[in-house]
This record gives structure tokens, C-alpha cells and sequence, in this order.
């Protein structure tokens, strides 16, 4: 499905499925053993989104005689590095409230359930940014869970393409608290100048000592289609018939730890490689792992 400058979506289709597809990551990666984060919200959320092979793969009904040769090591690839990042930026999460910051911003907030699952202090709040569609569904689904927020959540409905520091403001956002943001997952859905719009955008909100949390693709011999052609081939090798490719914007990006650092930020960057050992787990370094091995995880402190 090729993009649009107005397309819009549900976590059934277009970039909302690429949501449901990390949520059953998670899913599966909280009921591992020894697992290194912990989401009940995943695996309801991706039933009641009711894709097929995504409500398999969380029910567990995938075996290696249903799955193409290689399928299921390629499934454990995409849950381990899923895993790893979805603990990066929990952790920094925490520990931003951990230093005294009670304001959070999720950026294309999806099925992210941190505003329920995540041990927030007392006066938190949590603001979640995405289109009207999927912030509508993860509240009701959420609501039929039974399943209560452990902060303040807010919700803004808008797609990060209009006016979303408007909004955020509107629902009461505080631009004199410092705010710990995250973009996960994002950056790639976004054409070049918009991913410079959206770190101005997080910028001028920014109080002194806001912290954000990104990660980025650097450069590399192919452009965001080819590896978008990979990354869904490598969903076809597991038996997944849902067309994931034609979602990134080509073109020359801002490398993003200069383009934070030349905008009053402190950053700080590592390969995601180097986190699965923190996080105990093993990376090998493979032809499924070609797109993973060179993503940079960055976190910045606005001086």
C-alpha cells in the first residue's frame, strides 16, 4: 500500500497493522521464560484488532509445519528485537519518573499500553498522540478489559501530519514541566522534512530538562523501499499475507543525533545491537537481523 500526504488508517490496515504487529511481539516476548518485559494488554489488544495471523501467533497456534522454512526462527528475531527496544524505552520512561518528571508524551501511541502498565508515581500524566481511529479503539478495547490507567491518561486524537502541538496544548498539556517523550517506531513513517517538523515541534514544547527517546536508521546502500521490501518479505516468510511494504518515505534524512544536538539537546546514542546484551539477550548476526543490526537508540536531555 503506497503512502499519501492525507492517508489514514486502523490498526487493521496501512501503518496501524505495523502496531498490531509489535503488540504481538510483545505479546509473545511476556510470556516467554525469563522475559525481559511484561504486557497483558498485548496479546487482548491484538485479538480484538482480529487480524488472523497475528491473533495466531499470540494464541501460540503457529508450529514450524505451518510456518515456511525459517519462519519460526525469523518470528523469534522479530520478538527478541521487539522486546529489547519495547524495555529501552520503558526503562527510560521509568527513569525519567524516577528523576521527577510527571509529564509524558507518546508519540504514535498504537496499542502502547505503558499508561496502564507501567508503575507511574503519583501525579503522572500521560498524554497519547495518534489518529482518532486507533486512539477510539485501544480506549474502548481497553474499557472492556476492565483495565484502569496507573496515571493520568489523556488522549489526543489528530494524526501527527496536522496541527498536534495545538492540540496537546488544548488537553491541557504544560509547555513550563519539563516532559519525557517518546518516538518510537515513528521515524520511518515520516517523510524526511517531517521528522525535522517533529523534533521543532517537540522542542519548542520542551520546558529545560525534558527528555526524549528515539531510534533512527542511519544511511546505509539501500533506501527505506528496499529495506521496506525486505522487512516485508521477511513477514511473508512467516506465513504473514499482509502487504507491509510501500510504507516509508525515501529521501535524505537528518542524521538525528546531529540534528538534536545542533537544537539545544544533550544526546546520547547506541546500536540496538549493544542492548540485547544488556537485556540479556543474544544477538546473532544474520541475514533476518540485516535491517536491526545498524538501528541507533538515542536519548536526549534538552539543556
Amino acid at each position: 500500500m503506497t503512502r499519501t500526504d492525507q492517508d489514514s488508517w486502523d490498526l487493521a490496515s496501512s501503518v496501524g497493522a505495523t502496531a498490531t504487529m509489535v503488540a504481538a511481539a510483545r505479546a509473545v516476548a511476556s510470556n516467554e521464560d525469563n522475559p525481559i518485559i511484561n504486557d497483558p494488554f498485548a496479546g487482548p489488544l491484538v485479538r480484538a484488532v482480529g487480524l488472523d495471523f497475528f491473533t495466531r501467533v499470540v494464541d501460540g497456534e503457529l508450529t514450524a509445519a505451518e510456518t515456511p522454512e525459517g519462519g519460526l526462527g525469523d518470528l523469534q528475531v522479530e520478538t527478541d528485537s521487539i522486546a529489547v527496544r519495547t524495555r529501552f524505552f520503558d526503562d527510560f520512561f521509568l527513569n525519567a519518573a524516577r528523576d521527577g518528571i510527571r509529564q509524558a508524551v507518546i508519540l504514535a501511541a498504537g496499542l502502547d499500553a505503558r499508561a496502564y502498565r507501567l508503575s507511574w508515581p503519583k501525579g503522572s500524566v500521560v498524554y497519547e498522540v495518534d489518529q482518532p481511529q486507533v486512539i477510539e479503539f485501544k480506549t474502548t478495547a481497553m474499557s472492556s478489559l476492565g483495565a484502569a490507567p496507573s496515571a493520568e491518561r489523556r488522549t489526543v486524537s489528530i494524526d501527527l501530519r496536522d496541527d498536534w502541538p495545538a492540540a496537546l496544548r488544548s488537553s491541557g498539556f504544560d509547555v513550563t514541566q519539563p516532559t519525557s517523550w517518546s518516538a518510537e517506531g515513528l521515524l520511518m513513517y515520516l517523510p524526511p522534512e517531517a521528522q525535522d517538523r517533529l523534533f521543532d515541534n517537540i522542542t519548542s514544547l520542551s520546558a529545560p530538562s525534558s527528555v526524549l527517546a528515539t531510534e533512527f536508521h542511519p544511511p546505509s546502500e539501500t533506501t527505506m523501499s528496499e529495506r521496506a521490501q525486505e522487512f516485508n518479505q521477511r513477514w511473508l516468510n512467516l506465513g504473514c499475507d499482509i502487504d507491509l511494504s510501500g510504507l516509508f518515505f525515501d529521501g535524505e534524512r537528518s542524521d538525528v543525533v546531529e540534528y538534536l544536538s545542533g537544537h539545544g539537546w544533550q544526546v546520547s546514542s547506541r546500536p540496538r545491537r549493544e542492548l540485547f546484551a544488556d537485556y540479556g539477550r543474544d544477538f546473532h548476526d544474520s541475514e533476518a537481523l540485516s535491517q536491526l543490526r545498524n538501528i541507533v537508540s538515542v536519548t536526549a536531555t534538552l539543556r
